[in-house]
């Protein structure tokens, strides 16, 4: 069962297209993802389905009900902006319980409430606080509690976590993934940080210039990615692109810009289309499918490459160098020794590489 369901959805300010005839549907409790670069119509598809924003064309639904012309009120939402968006005057109780006081509920069902979201948040010892008395962390703690007591089956974040800083993100990224499986709700999520939605998601809906590119779970996004974009977009360190031919001899092969660095027969790999002679190509692999050493020498690419630069990052170190004048990068074992100006033998099995069309950038 949808719990939200977008029809060909289209929003324009002034003869600028934001969104393009946008098409999503959102499962009951999920926890849906929408990942992209800033100005790719992510936040601006959220505060659609909030009614925070007129749509030009197109409908939605929310629990199988046409909401496309209400209020944000009269939508069954709660929302969580990137700022906290606090009365200051008002203790984090007051905060609260705000909406549930104008709704005219029941001082009952009021403590009742805030008494819920403030347990399951833990900041129970906190409801007396005022926000000026609060760290970042807190305070977004107390902005997702005042979404909480609306009692809604879909909540809306947007990028909640972007203003704070990168330890507090971890145990707050955490923190709203446990909400989720405690409350089982629908939950859409708007970040430009692909290690959150990789994280969090259910499953991932990557847009650009507002259009979604594609839409599935982590795992098949970053093992198969539809285009060179999302390839690019998912996973840290990024993808390496090596630019080159795939030559039909009989059997196909890939053909490194340069000429000096061959693949073995890739006639055991399903590609979408024939395969032209001398089709030009990008060739994708990440750093972390490149082993090192004595390994890479078993593999069915290998090649020595001289160190350029290299950046510890704690357990690993990412390794910069270049492969017929293009960038290539590699993650080492940080007991490995390397130096600038050394070289280490690197390999890859093209079967865990990504072959993209140089033009339409689709993977081939």
């Amino acid at each position: 069962m949808n719990s939200i369901e977008i029809n060909n959805l289209s929003l324009n300010f002034g003869d600028v297209k934001v969104l393009k005839d946008l098409n999503l549907s959102v499962n009951k409790g999920e926890f849906l993802v929408l990942l992209g670069a800033s100005g790719c119509g992510k936040s601006t598809l959220l505060n659609c389905i909030a009614g925070l924003l007129e749509i030009n064309d197109g409908q939605i639904y929310i629990n199988n009900q046409n909401v496309t012309w209400f209020e944000p009120s009269e939508r069954g939402i709660g929302m969580v902006f990137q700022s906290y968006a606090l009365y200051p005057q008002m203790s984090v109780k007051g905060n609260l319980s705000f909406s549930l006081k104008n709704a005219k509920l029941s001082k009952d069902e009021i403590e009742k409430r805030v008494k819920h979201a403030s347990e399951i948040l833990q900041i129970e010892s906190l409801l007396d606080r005022k926000p000026a008395a609060l760290s970042g962390g807190q305070r977004q703690r107390v902005a997702i509690g005042r979404a909480l007591v609306r009692d809604v089956e879909v909540f809306l974040f947007d990028e909640p976590l972007s203003n704070l800083d990168a330890k507090l993100r971890t145990e707050l990224r955490v923190e709203i993934k446990r909400l989720h499986q405690k409350l089982d709700n629908t939950m859409i999520y708007v970040t430009h940080d692909q290690i959150e939605a990789m994280t969090l998601a259910d499953r991932i809906a990557i847009m650009r210039d507002g259009l979604i590119q594609q839409l599935d779970t982590p795992k098949i996004i970053y093992s198969n990615p539809v285009n060179k974009y999302v390839a690019g977009f998912i996973g840290s360190p990024g993808m390496n692109f090596l630019k080159g031919k795939i030559l039909q001899d009989g059997k196909p092969i890939f053909k490194l810009e340069g000429g000096w660095c061959e693949s073995p027969d890739l006639s055991n790999y399903k590609f979408q289309e024939t395969i032209k002679v001398e089709k030009e190509v990008w060739l994708g692999i990440r750093p972390e499918s490149v082993v090192v050493g004595g390994e890479a020498e078993n593999m069915p690419v290998n090649f020595n490459l001289e160190i350029e630069v290299f950046e510890p990052m704690g357990a690993d170190t990412l390794v910069w160098s270049q492969i017929g004048g293009q960038e290539f990068r590699f993650m080492v074992d940080v007991n490995t020794s390397i130096n600038v100006g050394g070289t280490l033998t690197v390999g890859f099995d093209p079967a865990h590489a990504s072959i993209f069309d140089l033009e339409s950038e689709e993977r081939l």
